[in-house]
């Protein structure tokens, strides 16, 4: 009843959505150049041969995604993938990290004319969805047509099985597509099953089996000549209200580190702006990479409002605090940081990788704060005693690099399905 309800809405709405696009379109939200995507309109061809096609949200998920890709279009059947999103940064990413046989095509807005035209083009083989962004009428027509699927690095929050109970025959419809769900933790299987999913398999977190973030050799160079040996820390990720608390952090820290140095990446760039204003007016000499501002001696705060390089901060900063966690937002991805051996902290609302921290924390890599305060505490500890926050940060390593087995085990469950899919693709031909 309810995907009824929903397939009448996106069907009688088309003049709202088409509005809505629009909008999207002028802010930039949408890419211009290959808009048509976003109404299943392909330019380019559709590869012979098995055709294996991913969905994922964003950035995150599209990350998380690269080491499967290139397991994959590595497999001796040479397979091609197709990889769908639906943000603009996203596409620039996939541009610039897909390995060949991989190709990149926004996701369809989910109204049945558009959904229709992606499928009928591309007629994939396979379909795996990442994560958690279902939409019904993608969902339901590549089952119909008999696509085998499955749901990878299955997630399932808090919040978001609290708001999926409200609609719990839409949620067991959807999940009753996917032939299997590979999901990321103990709880999320739970979760899972209690929508209604049958086949519920922990497979882990796949962003334990993503390569660590890069960063331009010679930009990292030139800024750590810049900063020389001040105490630096970074505040990661960070959302509405983390900035202010990293100057408090700052302001008191600084009296036993006068030289202290604090980095900032806000997790929305286009905020560069309002967070120098803000900083500025509370007292801070703030150089913003976006501007081309170097850091120098005078600089607080070097607030890098820029896309793609927190793996070059990751590298520059020994104490990471990851946002998104002493606001009540659900944390931020503490894998990264770890990767690239920093000390890591969290705050307390860190529900999106609930297990995740735990494991980390309990493996002595990871330490969690519950506010300002202790997060001003936390970070002068590291930096009084950076023996201590170098024995976090191996611990998390290890822990990450024992975790990373989870492509082994995404490629156990995959296997079986590839090969009655290109069993049909050779009957097919």
């Amino acid at each position: 009843m309810i995907l009824s309800l929903y397939r009448l809405t996106t069907a009688m709405g088309a003049p709202l959505i088409s509005h809505y696009l629009k909008k999207r379109l002028k802010r930039g939200k949408e890419d211009a150049a290959r808009f048509d995507e976003r109404k299943g309109r392909a330019v380019l061809e559709r590869p012979e041969g098995l055709l294996i096609w991913m969905h994922g949200a964003s950035v995150g998920e599209a990350i998380s995604m690269l080491p499967v890709i290139e397991e994959l279009v590595a497999r001796p059947d040479s397979p091609s993938v197709l990889v769908t999103t639906g943000t603009v940064t996203s596409a620039r990413l996939m541009r610039e990290r897909l390995p060949d046989g991989a190709i990149h095509q926004y996701v369809p807005v989910d109204r049945l004319p558009y959904v229709n035209a992606f499928l009928d083009h591309w007629q994939p083989d396979v379909a795996l969805w990442w994560e958690s962004e279902l939409w019904p009428n993608l969902v339901v027509e590549t089952r119909a047509r008999g696509i085998p699927m499955m749901l990878v690095n299955a997630r399932m929050s808090p919040p978001s099985f609290l708001r999926w109970q409200r609609w719990r025959s839409l949620a067991r419809a959807l999940l009753g597509c996917f032939q299997t769900v590979l999901a990321q933790t103990d709880s999320d299987v739970e979760r899972y099953r209690a929508l209604g999913a049958e086949n519920v398999v922990r497979m882990g977190n796949m962003k334990f089996a993503v390569p660590a973030l890069p960063c331009d050799e010679g930009t990292l160079a030139e800024i750590r000549a810049r900063m020389g040996l001040r105490p630096t820390w970074l505040a990661a990720s960070t959302h509405n209200g983390e900035e202010e608390a990293a100057w408090e952090v700052h302001k008191t820290v600084r009296e036993s580190h006068p030289d202290l140095l604090t980095i900032i990446v806000p997790r929305h760039p286009d905020r560069g702006t309002e967070i120098a204003r803000m900083l500025r007016d509370l007292g801070a000499h703030v150089a913003i990479r976006s501007n081309s501002e170097p850091v120098t001696a005078e600089t607080d705060v070097y607030l890098a409002d820029t896309l793609g390089e927190l793996g070059l901060f990751f590298r520059l900063a020994p104490i990471v605090f990851m946002g998104k966690s002493l606001v009540p937002a659900g944390g931020q991805n503490t894998i990264e940081p770890a990767k690239l051996g920093a000390a890591v902290i969290t705050g307390p609302h860190y529900w999106n990788f609930d297990e995740i921290t735990k494991a980390m924390t309990a493996a002595g890599g990871l330490k969690i704060v519950a506010d300002v305060d202790e997060l001003t505490e936390a970070v002068k500890r590291d930096l009084d005693k950076p023996a201590e926050a170098q024995a976090r940060a191996k611990a998390a390593f290890e822990y990450v690099d024992q975790e990373s087995r989870v492509l082994d085990v995404f490629m156990e469950h995959i296997s079986p399905l590839l090969k009655a899919a290109e069993e049909k693709v050779r009957a097919r031909a």
